[in-house]
């Protein structure tokens, strides 16, 4: 495989979830996040960690998408950039298992269209012409490791406001 390829596969693996020298990559941010602390908000109007989820899930896809030229409309849920998700009590745990299903789901699908890609084509503009495709596959990898340390920050402002006796 051509080494431009390999170290853009790299990228986006580090940053989901491949161990990485700047700490917890995107999935390692979600373990042991049960749908009760992902569906809890840190303040009021905030997102919480479902919802940050989601949208790595959509802009994953989206740059899939361009990549292979797909129009608009396939994505699993309906609307764009953030998703509301449940936020009773009742199915809570399966709806967060099957969106992070779909998470895993829509990176697997963005590696493989990244694995095919002709290597000459890494610097043709994308996106109307606002990046090159290479720009925009290393622009998903950051955007994960970016919301990786946002949901790490909601994590601790969640807790910090449990209960005392619940934290732990």
């Amino acid at each position: 495989m051509d080494p431009r390829i390999t170290l853009l596969l790299e990228s986006l693996d580090r940053a989901y979830n491949t161990s990485s020298w700047h700490g917890p990559n995107f999935l390692g941010s979600l373990k042991g996040v049960g749908a009760e602390l992902a569906s809890s908000r840190p303040g009021k109007e905030r997102h919480n960690v479902w919802e940050i989820a989601v949208h790595c899930a959509y802009w994953k896809y989206v740059v899939r998408r361009r990549l292979v030229g797909e129009k608009r409309g396939s994505f699993p849920l309906k609307g764009s950039n953030f998703f509301d998700r449940p936020e009773t009590k009742s199915g809570l745990e399966k709806a967060w298992k099957a969106d992070l299903r779909l998470l895993e789901e829509v990176h697997r699908s963005l590696r493989d269209v990244v694995s095919t890609l002709d290597p000459e084509s890494l610097q043709s503009p994308v996106n109307r012409g606002r990046g090159s495709v290479q720009r925009m596959i290393l622009g998903v990898a950051a955007h994960d490791v970016y919301h990786a340390g946002q949901i790490q920050l909601i994590k601790k402002l969640v807790k910090s406001k449990a209960p005392a006796k619940s934290r732990k």
